[in-house]
């Protein structure tokens, strides 16, 4: 007999994010030419009255009560415009054309020259040109978290081609608020990094049952009773203690409640626990996500949309 293993390896090796600004390393298909995804921070979260409107639910057209997350988007400026070509070893940058007119809060902490191509140049390359992406901007020092820096992400362009371009060059310079990209009642990715626990025992980490009191207990209670044999030395489907937490993840098919463009209606009385008061646009997403309050996080347009989606209508935020 033997006991069943501990912990999920299906996200192994739990090894610690390279930066909280994640990278996206993969975008969908969508006809539509428009950015798709936001940079949005998390604020914390509050239990809603909601109607269920899904006509198969065993709640239909009652209220219920669900968790739901708060985060802030505040506009985001784009920065430049990043053309990419096809070859045999994947996709390479041609150019970037930045915009003529930064504002100084962003433009200070851009690592490197700010220079690139023009937009006049395009059409010499124009038939090379597979992909369009924008290099966007947050604007933190219109929150109140105290960060100044801006987290700067490369989103890429739906649409074709021709139809991406043009909707570049009507955004380059300027800013974007998350209503122009997003519906409500629509579905979300959310990538971020978790909330950091540190190094951590297998205990805490995988859930390892903690050894008897006996007269052996002198050699540790909270461990693994065997790491394996002499030969292979290492076996990774052992749990062993290490880092937990701080881990990049991603959140398929979340669910918008509301796009709401006043704060009031939405802030507590003294501000959210660990993020004090919204002051922009702010987004009600259906669940809980990852990480702590003031983390970055990135909405995407769904990768995998699911075909059946629970509709839910706001009815009343609850203190």
């Amino acid at each position: 007999m033997s006991s069943p293993r501990r912990g999920s390896m299906g996200v192994y090796p739990r090894a610690r994010a390279a930066s909280i600004r994640v990278r996206i390393k993969s975008w969908p298909q969508h006809n539509e030419p428009i950015l798709l995804g936001f940079p949005v921070y998390k604020v914390g979260m509050v239990s809603s009255i909601l109607l269920d409107s899904y006509e198969k639910s065993h709640m239909f057209g009652k209220e219920v009560v669900r968790a739901c997350t708060v985060l802030e988007a505040p506009p985001i400026f784009v920065l430049a415009l990043k053309f990419y070509k096809k070859t045999f070893e994947g996709l390479k940058p041609i150019t970037t054309v930045f915009s003529k007119e930064i504002p100084n809060k962003l433009s200070r902490y851009i690592e490197g020259p700010i220079k690139g191509g023009n937009l006049d140049e395009i059409p010499s390359f124009s038939d090379k040109i597979i992909d369009v992406r924008a290099i966007v901007a947050t604007q933190p020092y219109l929150t109140g978290i105290g960060k100044k820096k801006p987290d700067i992400f490369e989103v890429k362009i739906g649409g074709d081609v021709n139809s991406a371009l043009e909707y570049a060059k009507n955004v380059l310079g300027k800013e974007v608020r998350i209503k122009e990209i997003f519906k409500e009642l629509s579905l979300v990715d959310v990538i971020g990094v978790t909330k950091g626990k540190g190094f951590q025992g297998v205990v805490k980490r995988f859930g390892v049952k903690i050894l008897p009191k006996w007269h052996k207990h002198r050699k540790g209670a909270r461990k693994v009773g065997s790491i394996g044999p002499i030969e292979p030395s290492m076996m990774r489907y052992v749990p062993r203690p290490g880092q937990m937490g701080f881990h990049r993840r991603t959140e398929y098919n979340k669910l918008i409640i509301s796009l709401g463009e006043d704060p009031k209606q939405i802030n507590p009385s003294g501000g959210f626990m660990h993020y004090g008061l919204v002051k922009n646009d702010y987004v009600l997403l259906f669940g809980s996500v990852m990480g702590p309050p003031k983390r970055v996080l990135f909405l995407r347009y769904p990768i995998r949309p699911q075909p059946r989606i629970w509709k839910y209508q706001l009815v009343k935020l609850l203190a």
